[in-house]
């Protein structure tokens, strides 16, 4: 029986392919690619797209060593819109082609906020955390605008490493977006993983029945940290035998037994216009300063023909009126 308050998410995924189009990889990612004018992590030619709220997709491309090669990276707001299906048959061309996993990023949330930012706090502090992490961290967030808290996140292990564990409060990060969904949230608790261990994840998950995903996925999250009835001053033979923390392991056990979310990301007017800004601005200037408005105006003409139903519903959000048909010149 699927147990609602706790999620999984797949919430980040990056790879390489050491032969591939765009055309090929946009088939299979789905979303409409553009190239822009600058590289990406080192390669010459960049390619981006744009799917939901906050759903940014980059690839690179053209590198000297190898022409052919392209590296995708693909934000949360792409990837935890895929169901089982999608993410298998992401990673089996992945795979089919030779490449590898760079990134993956498992969030795992405990929606009902069964267990708070402050116990974790408290039993890291009481020194009931066992990991293999050797770094610990709590990072204080707040608002540039109003200096309003946004939380605690904490952080065991650092960027560096192959293995990183955020945890921190998605509802209270949400409220201060203004998202309307922030009530569907809770304490996150997320996974980074990195080269080696993404790819090991990723294989598994391709092999893996979904219905088996939940476990495999807890039982990375406790090979990481598990929350022990222990001390700081216990030998390590101890803190491995001692008793779960009771909170932990309700966490767990449910966490278990979660569904993975396919989440609905809406993408909202105020999102184009910001991404517009901030990914293809330098572009419409330069095409503005060579090729004049009337060029500008054609272009603008020409993508209207190409709306689809979620452009016509973003461009009469909060209109009453008939809806805005462009002419042309």
């Amino acid at each position: 029986m699927e147990n609602h308050i706790f999620t999984a998410i797949i919430d980040w995924l990056a790879f390489t392919v050491p032969q591939a189009t765009v055309e090929e990889m946009s088939a299979v990612v789905g979303g409409d690619w553009f190239e822009t004018t600058t590289g990406f992590r080192g390669y010459p030619t960049c390619w981006l797209t744009n799917q939901g709220r906050h759903g940014v997709g980059k690839l690179g491309t053209g590198a000297h060593r190898n022409n052919k090669e392209v590296h995708v990276d693909l934000s949360a707001g792409i990837v935890s819109t895929w169901d089982e299906a999608k993410i298998r048959s992401v990673l089996a061309w992945i795979f089919t082609r030779e490449g590898h996993i760079t990134r993956m990023d498992v969030a795992l949330d405990d929606r009902e906020m069964l267990v708070s930012i402050a116990q974790v706090k408290q039993a890291v502090g009481a020194g009931q955390a066992v990991t293999r992490s050797q770094k610990f961290q709590v990072i204080a967030g707040s608002s540039l605008r109003d200096g309003t808290s946004t939380g605690d996140t904490l952080y065991f292990g650092s960027r560096e490493s192959q293995t990183m564990l955020r945890v921190y409060d998605k509802r209270l990060e949400l409220e201060q977006k203004g998202r309307e969904e922030a009530q569907d949230y809770g304490v996150r608790w997320e996974l980074e993983l990195k080269k080696d261990r993404a790819q090991a994840c990723a294989k598994a998950l391709l092999t893996l029945e979904p219905d088996d995903w939940r476990e495999f996925l807890v039982g990375i999250l406790r090979s990481y940290v598990d929350f022990r009835e222990t001390t700081h001053d216990a030998e390590p033979w101890e803190k491995y035998r001692a008793p779960l923390l009771s909170w932990w392991a309700s966490l767990t056990e449910g966490f278990k037994r979660c569904r993975l979310v396919v989440e609905k990301v809406q993408q909202t007017l105020d999102d184009v216009c910001q991404w517009l800004g901030q990914s293809i601005s330098a572009m419409l200037a330069l095409a503005y300063c060579r090729r004049g408005e009337s060029f500008l105006r054609e272009l603008i003409y020409a993508g209207s023909k190409k709306w689809k139903a979620r452009h016509l519903a973003m461009l009469n959000e909060g209109r009453s009126k008939r809806p805005y048909v462009l002419r042309p010149i």
